[in-house]
């Protein structure tokens, strides 16, 4: 079964991804998560077969199945699980989702099945980064320091413990895993598909071709495709909603985005209705924060104060990019914008170009076009201010409050999913989780 990806995985590693479809790979593919969400975003038992909180819920003891294997044949246990935490607790490791385990105090290993979780301030709820962070195998980083994880050689030759095994990588063309015959029973056992591949195709036409010819099985198409793929008795479109948001992030830490003037000229600038008529052909919804309102803890934040009159003068900056080509969203910000005072230059770069940019520990960006990936604990919010050099409030509905206030990010757009699909792969469902939470049972007709 071919599923087609735009980019390469980026990294296989989740301590140091950000790629949205590498984290559904790490944890519905290759490895196991301690808990995960079912279709209502309710947490529930997976690596972690059950748990049990403290009475004053600063304590969570995470009881492990003990059938789960790594992939070279060792038990999956405790120490692995203490090891991933503490290592993703490190600001040396550059886990993207780090600060949401500022408040872990220690994982403590009770024995090869129990982890004492303890937290220096009682937490409401289930933490939504244990659902989200795969368990590694620590007994092949033995020796490497956080530092240096992306040097290591499990990044090359992942070996993993959940439904698929990893068989081949090669850059910028595939990921190939097979199924994993030794899947506990707890865990839901085998998965169904023999083989499934992660094909990297790049061009928005290629792909539509590769899908339509029977190459390939999966692959996100352009909204304006949509009819096109309809008409095709092979094939069916999937749509559905996602933790997904489109904007522009801003650099305050330099001109000309270090004036909230500026970036409040912007976003009032923009006219968001246009962009998902126009652009995404109504697949999505105008976006003014972060959070889509279908999301669990949206708040619907009024707009702050308008920037009145036109700019002095032209404001230039540089609006960076994934891809090549048209770049047509770009390009009606671009005329949009001008009028309102802005000389715009778009900067079309390669995936890894551009997360360098962007994410690099000096950022390096006026301004970006941004794909927003949530998760159903919003702890994107606080990584997401901090690429525009802002400290977001721990607190969900505090941090939205800042987005309206602050305009780090001149938000544009909330996404529906859009996948063309051969109509011989069934048991697909896709959600707010993403495309591959029920990967575990697909099957292809024959």
């Amino acid at each position: 079964m071919l599923f087609a990806s735009g980019a390469d995985l980026q990294s296989i590693n989740p301590l140091l991804t950000n790629h949205p479809l590498a984290r559904q790979v790490q944890r519905y593919v290759l490895l196991t998560t301690l808990a995960r969400y079912d279709s209502a975003l309710s947490p529930k038992p997976y690596l972690a077969r059950s748990w049990d909180w403290s009475h004053d819920r600063r304590k969570l003891t995470l009881h492990l199945e003990t059938a789960v294997r790594w992939h070279d044949g060792l038990s999956t246990t405790a120490p692995d699980v203490a090891w991933t935490l503490h290592t993703a607790r490190n600001p040396a490791t550059g886990y993207p989702r780090g600060r949401e385990l500022a408040a872990l105090d220690s994982a403590l290993v009770l024995d090869d099945s129990t982890v004492l979780l303890r937290f220096d301030q009682p937490q409401l709820r289930f933490p939504d980064v244990l659902t989200d962070l795969a368990i590694l195998p620590a007994h092949l980083f033995r020796g490497i320091s956080p530092a240096d994880l992306r040097q290591a050689a499990w990044n090359r030759a992942p070996v993993g413990n959940g439904p698929f095994r990893f068989v081949a990588h090669e850059p910028n063309r595939r990921w190939v895993f097979v199924a994993n015959p030794d899947f506990p029973a707890a865990l839901g056992g085998p998965p169904r598909l023999r083989r499934f591949i992660v094909v990297v195709v790049d061009e928005p036409t290629t792909k539509l071709a590769a899908l339509t010819s029977g190459e390939l099985d999966f692959a996100g198409i352009q909204p304006a495709h949509v009819e096109f793929v309809r008409r095709d008795s092979n094939l069916a479109v999937v749509s559905f909603p996602l933790l997904w948001t489109e904007g522009i992030v801003f650099n305050s830490r330099r001109p000309p985005f270090d004036r909230h003037e500026t970036r409040r000229r912007v976003s009032d600038a923009i006219d968001r209705q246009e962009l998902v008529d126009g652009y995404i052909y109504g697949f999505g919804t105008p976006a003014l924060g972060p959070v889509p309102p279908t999301a669990p803890g949206y708040l619907p934040v009024p707009a702050g104060a308008h920037s009145s009159g036109a700019a002095t003068g032209p404001v230039r900056f540089e609006l960076l990019t994934v891809g090549s080509g048209e770049a047509a969203l770009e390009q009606m910000l671009q005329a949009r914008l001008r009028p309102a005072g802005f000389d715009i230059t778009i900067r079309q770069l390669e995936l890894s170009a551009f997360l360098g940019r962007v994410y690099g520990r000096v950022p390096n960006f006026e301004a970006a076009v941004l794909g927003i990936p949530g998760d159903p604990g919003l702890g994107y919010l606080a990584p997401l201010a901090a690429l525009s050099g802002f400290d977001a409030p721990a607190d969900p509905l505090a941090a939205q409050r800042m987005f309206a206030d602050s305009t780090p990010v001149a938000f544009l757009y909330h996404s529906r999913g859009v996948q063309g699909m051969n109509r011989r792969v069934r048991g697909v469902t896709m959600d707010l989780r993403g495309e591959l939470p029920t990967v575990h049972d697909w099957w292809v007709a024959h």
